[in-house]
């Protein structure tokens, strides 16, 4: 394959176009994303990250999808805010296991002051390891936003879940405005935005476009959009549904469209494979690499939900020949999705 330019994002894109990239043939849908990978990113390189609950259950929100709402017969209890002592001691097995991202969830609508003190220490203790860090915590007021800021965040994730047509089917509890001005006030703080989605939850193609539509039209494009397919979980809304209407779940072929798509209209953005990869096959997982995925998280575990788990990952990537990013080609990824549209970086003279 022969290498394409280097593609400058675009923030103007239209759906009629988002449309036609899903509407193209696979193999060419999934040949020009390759290229657009291979242009703005190392080939064949993933970046490993893990994520931690550090606070569990008892969620206000009603996202239909989750296991940790009150809404939800799920089982999962509610617990309170881990120890900032032992989230650092997860967060140095990870680093044990290769990653090079620690990602803390807490299953809150927005953080309470009082927890500030904390998450402050988690993310400064975890960045002292070498790591990146990534925060979702809910709705953030800008206060809160320039704490983050200031203790070193690198990352926050904040997902806009489903396209607008779709958002009030999935929640009521907050809007999809709510969710964009929050990765407002995340940017407005000069920390990276991580934001992506869910597929698989009875949506339609057109859903999707609008999903990929929203994020690729940002003022800036999310440095790391993760893509997750539902884990149908028993006691919540679209797990039961998807119970009684399994063609509702989305096909392995439009789940790797969706990761191309996302891919050719963010090109500087890691694209994360997310939940639903232990459903996956390996072949599945393989032409989402191919389509341009380049980052997974590690471990048997994401929140609540079942993972591939780190041996399974590293006999996969033994298999396919992929081989873990180090930290220091992650920032570059970053630095390069936040450079002024129009600059190119310059490399030191010799």
């Amino acid at each position: 394959m022969t290498e394409a330019p280097q593609t400058e994002p675009r923030t103007d894109w239209t759906r009629e176009e988002i449309a036609a990239l899903f509407d193209l043939p696979f193999t060419e849908l999934v040949f020009r994303a390759a290229e657009v990978h291979r242009a703005n990113h190392a080939a064949n390189e993933v970046q490993l990250s893990t994520l931690l609950s550090i606070k569990t259950g008892g969620c206000a929100e009603d996202c239909g999808y989750c296991s940790q709402s009150v809404k939800a017969d799920s089982g999962v209890k509610a617990t309170k805010l881990m120890d900032v002592q032992a989230v650092l001691q997860r967060a140095a097995q990870a680093a044990d296991q290769g990653s090079t991202r620690f990602c803390m969830g807490a299953a809150w609508r927005n953080p309470k002051d009082r927890d500030m003190p904390a998450i402050i220490e988690m993310v400064k203790g975890v960045r002292e390891m070498g790591m990146e860090t990534c925060m979702t915590l809910g709705m953030l007021t800008p206060e809160q936003a320039d704490m983050l800021k200031e203790a070193g965040l690198d990352y926050y994730n904040h997902n806009i879940d489903t396209s607008p047509e779709r958002y009030d089917q999935v929640i009521t509890t907050r809007t999809m405005e709510d969710r964009l001005d929050t990765l407002s006030e995340v940017r407005r703080a000069g920390i990276n935005v991580c934001s992506g989605g869910i597929v698989g939850m009875g949506e339609t193609r057109e859903d999707r476009v609008g999903f990929v539509h929203t994020l690729a039209t940002l003022p800036d494009h999310p440095q790391s959009v993760p893509v997750n397919a539902l884990v149908p979980v028993k006691g919540t809304v679209l797990g039961d549904m998807l119970a009684d209407t399994p063609m509702a779940k989305i096909d392995d072929v439009e789940f790797v469209r969706t990761v191309a798509v996302a891919r050719i209209t963010m090109p500087h953005s890691m694209v994360r494979l997310s939940a639903g990869r232990e459903s996956m096959s390996e072949m599945t997982q393989a032409m989402c690499f191919m389509a341009g995925a380049n980052s997974i998280f590690t471990g048997d575990k994401l929140l609540t939900a079942p993972n591939a788990g780190d041996d399974t990952d590293a006999a996969m990537f033994a298999r396919l020949g992929l081989k873990a990013m180090a930290i220091s080609e992650t920032q570059e990824q970053v630095d390069a999705s936040r450079m002024p549209k129009g600059c190119v970086k310059m490399e030191p003279a010799e």
